[in-house]
């Protein structure tokens, strides 16, 4: 595959493409001004002072503009991995460099699948909630559960049909922001004092409870970090030449609603959504019905970036492999039934626990906040390796780290709010993950490699000795040997010494999984002429690694090239063109039972070996056909020294 025609697909601006990237990458930070002027609204301490109002909106402007503007629009979208773009790609282009960054992302993975799991129900909720202001007896709780429900259903489905629709409801929905905007601030110019910083600042000292208001203000920048995430599916173009439209839009809104606010101060009060307020009485149901749908969107959109992410996850070895499903032809489109349970039973407990979205936000904040700090880290992991000056890199960092360390005091605050919530789900995805990615790098730290010319005679000699029954026609192993020169202890243990496996061809077959995202290259070395051949598969980190298909097709291109024969090698079936038989030989690595671990080590390794049991196998994860695959545990150690633990003592025992 041409490394550069995914980027090149996505490159270019049109309209057509600009609409798919309103419906696919906005939802999030587009149902913000839901919940954000009422969340500090809430906080106002009864005071709705214009420079209370016009201070909070200065700060909702600036931080989309220093936040999503800035630093994700102009900046971060350019740290692309071959066009893919996402806190993993990003780690993917520094990891072989920087050893201790896998921290800062699984931190940020953790706190994604997390905002996948509260983005539906504070959407959804928000939305709904608008229906008490027509019935305030209205249920929200069970009508939200049937939401949530059916859409976490049609998952398996995939969301090829509907999301052809995401588009223009996309764009009416912005459109409705936009109107209903500035129908208000049409009444009161004033409002526009907001674009002024000094008000931003005047907000944030002379009000007591300003600096804390700051967890209220980042809901609106929340979502922006789906513009790198998806920048893949998108491309740079058609996400800055959206985002004037959808930024212009919010800044309406959020100062439509401000207005609104100043001029009914006498009736507002802390649990007045101004967002629906704003609306004419006449229009309240259709608006409702179109927040919803755009909150459906929303949703829709970090559940399909949480199987991406976890796709991601498991290449770079983060998470334990697990089944993924493809429910239509739609390129990067997956469906992860276990991930989408997960999700669905756990966003079910955040609506019945929390009940409104208002009791929601500090988790939802927090989220986002943590995601954006460690984009910001890995970032600067990034911009030293590449060189930056030191001056500017300084500068960056100090400006960045000191608004998003802010921003997370300030939600850290609402910690027995709800931020106990988010905290506690992300240390147990952050578990999962880290444990996964060191325990796995325990067990690999065990491999040896031999040379392979060490063996070349044995094997020859092997593969034609006659007094050894055939095991098979053609062996396969995988092996994790970067070099063609070197082969794992272990194979040659299973061949040789466990059982010896006698085959007219062995195949040692390798997956390296590259920094870059849709790679899908091979190359063939024949190692013994006609005895050990070796394929190495290089796969993007977005690539499924499908070795049986893989390997299929590389068998039929060798063969082709007349480089091997395919045509079985015993006589009654090779005179009648029978097709050669293929076993594949899966090698699992076990503790031995007279050997420990160092403590941290041990206690990570046996948290491995439990979350394993949650993933599938090797086997069903490289997609191989079990009717012929024998799986071997070995111990960790072989061929190593044995303590002396028994003493020899024959003593002639006398009887009578």
């Amino acid at each position: 595959m041409n490394r550069q025609v995914h980027k090149g697909q996505i490159s270019n601006i049109s309209a057509a493409g600009m609409l798919i990237t309103l419906g696919i990458i906005y939802g999030d930070i587009g149902t913000s001004p839901l919940y954000v002027m009422r969340a500090i609204l809430a906080g106002s301490a009864g005071s709705v002072s214009e420079l209370f109002i016009i201070g909070g909106l200065s700060c909702i402007v600036w931080t989309l503009t220093l936040q999503t503007t800035i630093k994700y629009i102009i900046f971060t979208l350019r740290v692309d991995n071959n066009g893919e773009g996402g806190i993993l790609a990003l780690f993917a282009l520094i990891r072989k460099r920087a050893k201790l960054a896998y921290i800062f992302a699984i931190v940020g993975g953790s706190m994604l699948l997390s905002d996948s799991i509260i983005t539906p129900a504070i959407t959804i909720v928000s939305a709904i909630e608008g229906l008490t202001i027509i019935n305030p007896r209205l249920p929200v709780v069970p009508i939200v559960i049937v939401i949530v429900t059916a859409l976490f259903l049609i998952q398996k489905l995939g969301t090829r049909t509907i999301g052809k629709s995401f588009g223009p409801i996309m764009l009416i929905w912005f459109t409705m922001l936009g109107v209903l905007g500035l129908l208000q601030v049409i009444h009161y110019p004033q409002i526009f004092k907001a674009l002024d910083p000094r008000y931003a600042y005047l907000f944030l000292t002379r009000f007591p409870q300003g600096f804390l208001l700051l967890g209220a203000v980042f809901l609106c920048t929340t979502g922006a970090d789906a513009l790198y995430s998806d920048l893949g599916h998108c491309g740079i173009k058609n996400i800055r030449g959206t985002w004037g439209f959808v930024k212009l839009s919010l800044l309406l809104n959020y100062f439509g609603q401000g207005a609104w606010i100043l001029m009914n101060a006498g009736t507002v009060n802390s649990m007045t959504n101004p967002f629906f307020s704003i609306m004419p009485t006449w229009f309240l149901m259709p608006g409702i019905a179109i927040a919803t749908l755009a909150a459906i969107i929303a949703s829709q959109s970090m559940i399909t970036g949480s199987f991406t992410l976890i796709s991601e996850a498991i290449s770079l070895n983060f998470w334990p492999k697990i089944k993924i499903n493809y429910p239509t032809n739609i390129k990067g489109q997956m469906y992860i039934s276990s991930i989408n349970w997960m999700l669905y039973f756990l966003c079910i407990a955040v609506v019945v626990f929390f009940q409104r979205s208002a009791n929601m936000e500090a988790a939802y904040g927090l989220t986002i906040n943590l995601t954006m700090l460690m984009t910001t880290m890995l970032l600067g992991i990034y911009l030293f390796y590449k060189k930056t000056p030191v001056y500017l890199l300084v500068i960056l960092m100090m400006i960045y780290l000191t608004i998003e360390i802010s921003f997370l005091v300030a939600n850290l605050n609402k910690f027995m709010n709800g931020g106990w919530f988010t905290l506690l789900l992300g240390s147990i995805l952050f578990t999962v993950m880290y444990v996964w990615f060191n325990g796995r790098r325990i067990k690999n730290s065990f491999i040896e490699f031999l040379k392979v010319d060490r063996y070349t005679d044995i094997l020859r000699e092997l593969s034609h000795d006659e007094s050894v029954p055939k095991y098979a026609t053609n062996l396969v192993f995988l092996t994790k040997a970067n070099k063609s020169s070197d082969i794992e202890s272990k194979i040659i243990y299973s061949i040789l010494n466990k059982f010896p496996k006698r085959a007219d061809v062995y195949w040692m077959l390798h997956v390296d999984i590259l920094d870059e995202p849709h790679v899908l290259e091979y190359k063939v070395t024949h190692l013994i002429p006609e005895v050990l051949i070796k394929v190495d598969f290089k796969l993007g980190f977005k690539v499924q690694p499908r070795v049986n298909l893989f390997f299929r097709q590389v068998l039929e291109e060798l063969s082709n090239n007349k480089e091997i024969d395919l045509i079985s090698r015993y006589d009654s079936l090779k005179a009648y063109h029978i097709p050669a038989d293929f076993r594949f030989v899966v090698i699992d690595r076990i503790q031995n039972y007279d050997f420990d671990f160092p403590l941290r080590e041990q206690f990570i390794m046996d948290l491995y070996s439990f979350i394993k049991r949650f993933g599938i196998s090797e086997v069903r994860s490289l997609g191989l056909d079990t009717s012929n695959v024998t799986v071997e545990t070995v111990p960790l150690y072989i061929d190593k020294d044995i303590p002396v633990l028994l003493t020899r003592n024959d003593q002639t025992l006398h009887f009578g």
